[in-house]
């Protein structure tokens, strides 16, 4: 989940290495590091805790050379601390910078160390800097050396690596985490992300699974696993540099959160623009959908639309556990592989074991350069734009529709809906940014509700039906954002044994609207009240009027019941937001996570 950095032109390394460290910091703000070299000396700055406290650093200390490296933490081996910042050095001569995970490395460890090397940090990273440290002193070329190594490790890795006395020369390699080069007149970039380098170029090169390069500020050369030289075609990728930034709001949440309308309708031209996609699908007996996090609960959502609209069977699953599973599949399945940055390993890695399996690929992804839109035999693109706060927003919403969209295409094509209703389907769905404005629009009525459930210890979240895994993602985005302990639960459980829990003043907070279900739902908060719950309604107008016990209420314009899970996600995101905003919390920050997940 960290992120890398590399840099090799005309321009001082260290200021342009941190300006895209801080294009990385929502891979992991544990700790940070650059190394430089000029003159033929390596030189190393770190620091704890986020960029802005090395960038304070910089600026009391010099840190000079054309060439350096730069890593932001997420902290997987060893505590956060200096000593576990990367970049790591080795004997003085060679510095490195990795993402992933080495999951041989206490065997390396070992076996170095009886060799004498002295190790100064817990990391699993630091035997990667002795490696080439080892390497270097039997004479082996850098390129030699990155051989060497490489077949040494076991593992996840993306990583860069520094010589003293190589003042024009970069290598980096990659396996199972992302990693791009970029290249401009008489510069090279190297990042875990091209939105990193999207202030230095476009045209980047994306290393695939076992390469590694050489890069100086003229040429890049590239080997593949076997060790042969292999060309890597570059392309020009989308993200510009002008939309990242706060645009005048407090935190880049709350300004992901009003760009959500913009989001939705961008995603409706690309679904427009994806032609013939229900015919590329037509022949598919069933859907897994394999996701993580917040894109899980996207596709839960998405299983009932598909069931409803399509006639389709569905099974959404955690692609940490699917991608060690064994199913048995029916034949003629695809699996739909959901991730906002398109590099989430274990979702990365569930797509690749369900082709495998006999199954087609499809990639619902925001990042159309991403590996999993590379590897996906059909990419569905949404186009939510760059987004840095680590809670999920707009991705989600962006997501929610190209599955409502694809649900309504396939029901189309299989006979399941007529000409007739997938047209009454497409209006709701072309209605869907007013309608998410709509609730947008009730930002600051939310405030109240915010102010009262700061002070909560636990609370409850419930719905029925598509609700039901939208009561999973609010309750995920108020841990995430104000660490208050949350819970999502299908109303219809709470009988069966969470209502245990249930206590004088404990919040429970409801998703409703008035769909067929929706008395059902009142019951169980009846039942709920009964034992002294605070209910709070996150509800449509027409289905808050049939409550009249509840303590709060947020409450939004009817919409149909089909799209409510998408229009009811938006006070539910401003109220994990305000909340966290309320007591003081790192609302883009959120301690212990990362954006993007690219380790087991």
């Amino acid at each position: 989940m960290c992120g890398i950095v590399g840099y090799i032109g005309n321009e001082q390394a260290a200021d342009i290495v941190l300006k895209s460290l801080q294009r990385l910091e929502y891979r992991g703000y544990d700790s940070a590091g650059i190394a430089t070299v000029s003159d033929g000396e390596l030189h190393l700055i770190r620091s704890v805790g986020k960029l802005n406290n090395l960038a304070a650093l910089l600026k009391d200390r010099a840190q000079p050379g054309h060439i350096g490296i730069g890593h932001t933490r997420w902290a997987t081996h060893g505590s956060v601390n200096e000593q576990n910042a990367h970049p790591h050095i080795a004997g003085e001569r060679v510095a490195i910078v990795h993402n992933g995970i080495i999951e041989n490395y206490v065997s390396l460890k070992d076996q170095l160390t009886l060799e004498g090397h002295e190790f100064k940090s817990d990391t699993d990273s630091e035997v990667l800097a002795h490696l080439f440290f080892q390497a270097d002193k039997q004479n082996l070329s850098p390129e030699n050396a990155m051989k060497s190594v490489l077949s040494q490790i076991n593992g996840a890795f993306a990583l860069a690596v520094l010589y003293a006395g190589e003042d024009e020369k970069l290598l980096v390699a990659r396996q199972a985490s992302p990693l791009a080069i970029g290249k401009s007149e008489n510069m090279v970039c190297v990042a875990s992300d091209a939105l990193a380098m999207a202030h230095l170029t476009r045209n980047v090169i994306y290393l695939k699974d076992g390469d590694f390069a050489s890069l100086n500020r003229d040429s890049i050369t590239i080997w593949d696993r076997s060790g042969q030289r292999v060309n890597r075609e570059a392309i020009t990728v989308s993200s510009a540099p002008s939309l990242i930034d706060k645009s005048g709001y407090r935190h880049f949440m709350e300004k992901e959160i009003h760009e959500q309308p913009d989001a939705i309708a961008h995603t409706l031209s690309a679904m427009r623009e994806s032609s013939r996609i229900e015919e590329k699908l037509a022949d598919v007996s069933n859907l897994v959908i394999l996701a993580a996090g917040t894109s899980h609960y996207a596709g839960q959502i998405g299983r009932y639309w598909f069931e409803h609209l399509a006639g389709l069977p569905v099974s959404a699953e955690v692609a940490s556990e699917y991608r060690y599973r064994h199913p048995a599949h029916v034949k003629g399945g695809a699996a739909l592989a959901i991730s906002q940055s398109g590099e989430s390993l274990d979702t990365l890695m569930a797509m690749r074991h369900a082709s495998e399996l006999g199954l087609k690929s499809v990639g619902i992804v925001n990042v159309p350069e991403s590996t999993i839109a590379r590897e996906a035999d059909l990419v569905l693109p949404t186009r939510a734009g760059p987004e840095i706060g680590v809670a999920s927003t707009k991705a989600f919403t962006a997501q929610l529709t190209v599955l409502f969209s694809l649900a309504i295409r396939l029901g189309l094509k299989r006979g399941h809906l007529t000409a007739a209703q997938a047209d009454i389907y497409e209006t709701i769905l072309l209605g869907l940014p007013g309608a998410v404005g709509q609730a947008i629009s009730q930002f600051e009525s939310v405030r109240t509700v915010s102010q009262y459930l700061k002070r909560a210890e636990s609370c409850l979240f419930l719905g029925r039906g598509p609700l039901y895994p939208l009561a999973l993602e609010a309750a995920l985005k108020l841990k995430e954002l104000s660490y208050i302990h949350a819970e999502g639960f299908a109303a219809g459980e709470m009988k069966h044994g969470p209502i245990a829990l249930i206590e004088d003043g404990l919040p429970v907070i409801c998703l409703l609207d008035h769909h067929e279900l929706s008395a059902k739902t009142i019951s169980n908060l009846k039942e709920a009240e009964a034992r002294g719950a605070d209910i709070i309604l996150i509800s449509t107008q027409s289905a808050a009027e049939k409550v009249d016990f509840a303590k709060h209420k947020i409450v939004i314009e009817d919409c149909n019941p089909v799209i409510s899970p998408v229009v009811l996600a938006i006070p539910a995101q401003i109220l994990a937001y305000l909340t966290a905003v309320e007591k003081g919390t790192d609302v883009d920050q959120p301690r212990n996570l990362a954006k993007s997940v690219t380790v087991e």
